[in-house]
């Protein structure tokens, strides 16, 4: 059963999820993560206690470790307070879903909700549960290091600080202790060791033997095991010590003591509108810019730095600000009101922002758009018109500062509804270069064709970029820098980040007479807590803002969002409306309630004629709604066919194996015919052939007169041979490499009861093998009828033994099984010796 091994790999699955402990603000996770440890290595125990197969042993630690999450997670909805029932599976999904919406709510450390808790004890489970089948199972310590990594990998991925060099130590000794415990019992598996030299003391007397386990009977391996202990704490301290030493590699300095502002510490940038998000959006430590609070009930909207509002036919950039002491944020005065907030409501919302001290030339502060009051302090000022806040001599960085902002908060149907653009508005901000290609002019046409507002057109832009265009969100594209760029942006590559989406759409914006400009700044980032959030380098972003006369300067989002785009972008909510319900050219535009809207439960009324390109209510909005709610139940049956088609692999490769060894016996027994229209034969050639056919070759093959082969009379005993030992196998009968073809089946047939017709069956095929084997006689039985025989003997095998191995021979073949270790093991010996090879080769050309 391997019980040390067992508990080896769980104390070492443990030492590794120390590792987690900065995701969490609380450590009981812990103690879920050991609860579930615990029963995978009780599932493991009992899987090699009943001798099953490796496969059925992982599926007894997957069974183990639902059990164990449906007791501690779901107790009050299970039979009987432990077996899974549908209630409990379901509230088991629920807190799936409801951890899933935390983890991507909240920075770490995360609270600990009861849905993340229980995702905390499932991936440390599913950890424990890999681990216990290599190493355990599959005797392959080794590559149990790689679940083992995988703890790791998440902190240091999401997290600025990582993992403290104490939590990696613990780990890598445990792995480190697995390992030698699996050395340990692979080397006491060889049996007892011969000792080269005795003290005088220990000689025995003659003819004695001295008694197991003396001492006397081992060699003296001590220092041998002292060496490989001074390795391994060598190696760790080498790995903790190392980049903790080196500048530049440890943000925080060594053993987290030091850093901060002092020589060699990190450098936060920030987005400069003519220099590219790139540099911001790709850096490796994804550092932290600002923390801020708010009061916003939900999230508190993008932190704006600058409005873009001149395109010059290549880049995108602000007019000069001119500055003056007007301009100057003094006490608690108010700014300009924003532009164009007439009609639609808006929300104050208070935000506290602290900037890191390690932010260098922030001269514009990131402020959610509009902000109407401002207290800072400094030489700080106020553009009116695009309100952006700036400094001539000071820098934002280690400073902390409270936004008082009006968010807009217009309804789609206010959009659809504004008024005609005020003149100054239209001269500056939907200003094109003549230089702007023709086929954008002609694509931004295409793409809104049959818009009868200009909120129709904007959802219709966004919608193409982010779902219909066949745009691809792609960090490693080329920044823009000319007119070109964009135009293979648009109409070819289709790949770039938000800064080309931002720019696109601002620019389609103001082909079709929309009033566009560019804003550059963050995402709201990551809550940590409730109210308070975390922005990094990589929130870093740029949208397009667009002008509706009522509502001002209102955001869209044409970059894609979530993991195959910005990964904390989103749309806002007027920019999904169902926009039509489909139809003929007199249909009506319908605009989606909004439930802030204080008429959300009336009927929107009619506005205009209706387009055929229009979007239906079964849009965008009404999709995402639906596919909101709780755990699919597609997801448990597509993991339930996943689970059912793994477990039918060996039943199918065995089928496949008995095909295919008949198979190749027909295969090689296939003959060529002569072709119509050939050449005439020659009467000496024919003579010889007749010959040929009426005459046994050395192989035995006798070829008939019509032209085909007959199948190879050896390989036909060698395959019911093999046959039939495969299904000994899988029945659970014992097999002896060493016993002759005649003396296997005589022992099989005394060890089972067989009737006559089996006997005979079984004589045949040993028969067979052995004349195959050892005779020059070419007198062999005919192919089908050892076919026939070994499904007589398959038969008798099958009634011989009791139903739970019959069943295992049939769905879970030891003979399949041994051959996919077998496969496996020749793999990777051979990719090592490939490896062996590679790291020889420099070598090897030297000596040449």
């Amino acid at each position: 059963m391997r019980g040390r091994m067992t508990v080896m790999a769980g104390l070492a699955t443990l030492a590794g999820s120390l590792g987690l402990y900065p995701l969490f603000e609380k450590a009981s996770w812990f103690w879920a993560g050991f609860g579930a440890v615990l029963a995978v290595s009780g599932g493991g125990l009992l899987a090699r206690r009943l001798r099953t197969p490796a496969p059925v042993g992982l599926m007894f630690g997957l069974a183990a470790l639902l059990l164990y999450l449906n007791l501690a997670f779901a107790g009050g909805e299970a039979w009987l307070g432990v077996v899974p029932s549908p209630g409990s599976l379901r509230h088991l999904g629920e807190l799936a879903d409801e951890g899933w919406r935390a983890a991507n709510r909240y920075a770490a450390p995360v609270p600990l909700v009861p849905g993340i808790a229980m995702l905390a004890a499932a991936g440390i489970g599913l950890v424990a549960v890999l681990v216990d089948l290599l190493a355990v199972r599959l005797r392959r310590a080794a590559p149990a290091g790689l679940p083992l990594l995988a703890m790791y990998s998440v902190p240091a991925a999401i997290r600025e600080d990582g993992v403290s060099w104490l939590a990696f130590g613990i780990g890598a000794f445990g792995f480190l202790a697995l390992l030698m415990a699996d050395a340990r019992e692979q080397v006491g598996g060889w049996g007892r060791t011969v000792a080269t030299r005795r003290r005088p003391r220990e000689v025995p007397l003659a003819g004695a033997q001295p008694p197991p386990g003396d001492p006397a009977d081992r060699p003296d391996a001590s220092a041998l095991a002292a060496s490989g202990r001074r390795i391994a704490a060598g190696t760790v301290a080498v790995a903790v010590l190392l980049p903790a030493a080196v500048p530049g590699l440890h943000p925080r300095g060594v053993f987290g003591v030091g850093g901060g502002s002092g020589p060699g510490t990190q450098t936060v940038t920030t987005p400069d509108p003519l220099v590219s998000l790139k540099r911001e959006l790709t850096r490796l430590d994804d550092s932290t810019v600002l923390t801020y609070r708010s009061d916003a009930p939900e999230s508190p909207g993008y932190l704006r730095l600058y409005a873009l509002d001149r395109f010059d036919g290549d880049r995108w950039t602000y007019s000069p600000l001119k500055s003056s002491s007007k301009d100057r944020l003094t006490g608690d005065r108010a700014l300009p009101s924003p532009p164009g907030l007439t009609v639609a409501p808006s929300r104050e919302v208070t935000t506290e922002v602290r900037v890191r001290p390690e932010v260098r030339n922030m001269t514009f502060l990131p402020v959610p758009y509009a902000p109407a009051r401002v207290s800072i302090k400094g030489d700080w000022r106020v553009h009116g018109p695009s309100l952006m806040i700036y400094s001539l001599r000071d820098s934002a960085g280690g400073r902390s500062y409270t936004v008082k902002s009006l968010i807009p908060q217009p309804t789609a149907g206010q959009l659809a509804a504004s008024g005609p653009y005020p003149p100054e508005v239209v001269a500056q901000y939907t200003a094109v270069p003549k230089n702007v290609p023709p086929q954008v002019r002609k694509l931004a046409a295409d793409v809104t064709a049959g818009s009868a507002t200009a909120l129709t057109q904007a959802v219709r832009l966004q919608r193409w970029f982010t779902i219909s265009g066949g745009f691809t969100y792609d960090l490693s594209a080329p920044a823009p820098q000319h007119g070109s760029d964009l135009v293979d942006f648009l109409l070819h590559s289709k790949r770039g980040y938000c800064e080309q989406f931002a720019a696109a759409m601002a620019l389609m914006a103001r082909i079709l007479g929309i009033p566009s400009r560019v804003a550059m700044g963050y995402t709201p980032g990551s809550e940590v807590k409730p109210g308070e959030w975390v922005v990094r380098s990589r929130d870093a972003h740029a949208w397009p803002e667009l002008y509706f006369e009522g509502s001002g300067w209102v955001r869209f989002e044409p970059t894609p969002s979530g993991a195959a785009g910005q990964g904390t972008a989103a749309a806002p909510a007027y920019s999904q409306p169902a926009i039509s319900t489909g139809g003929g050219p007199d249909e009506q535009t319908t605009q989606a309630p909004d439930p802030s809207s204080p008429d959300a439960g009336s009927t929107a009324a009619p506005a205009g004629p209706r387009h055929r390109n229009d979007e239906g209510a079964g849009g965008a909005t009404g999709a995402r709604e639906e596919d909101d709610g709780g755990f699919p139940a597609a997801g448990w049956l597509a993991g339930i066919l996943l689970v059912l088609m793994l477990m039918a692999v060996p039943m199918t490769m065995r089928i496949f194996t008995r095909w295919r060894r008949w198979a190749a016996l027909a295969a090689s027994a296939a003959g060529t015919p002569t072709p119509a229209g050939a050449s005439a034969p020659d009467p000496a050639g024919e003579a010889k052939a007749a010959r040929r056919k009426r005459t046994p070759d050395p192989a035995g093959t006798v070829e008939p007169a019509n032209g085909t082969r007959a199948p190879d009379p050896a390989g036909a005993a060698h395959a019911a041979w093999q046959e039939m030992r495969a299904d000994a196998l899988d029945h659970g009968l014992e097999w002896r490499a060493s016993d002759s073809p005649r003396a296997a089946a005589r022992r099989l047939g005394e060890l089972l009861e067989m009737d006559a017709p089996s006997v005979q069956a079984l004589t045949r095929i040993a028969r067979a093998e052995e004349l195959a084997r050892y005779s020059r006689s070419r007198t062999f039985e005919p192919a089908e009828r050892l076919r026939a025989d070994v499904r007589t003997v398959r038969e008798a095998f099958a009634g011989s033994v009791g139903r739970r191995t019959r069943w295992r021979a049939r769905l879970l073949p030891p003979s399949t099984m041994a051959q996919t270790r077998t496969a496996l093991r020749t793999a990777g010996d051979r990719a090592l010796d490939v490896t062996a090879r590679v790291n020889d080769l420099p070598s090897r050309l030297r000596r040449r």
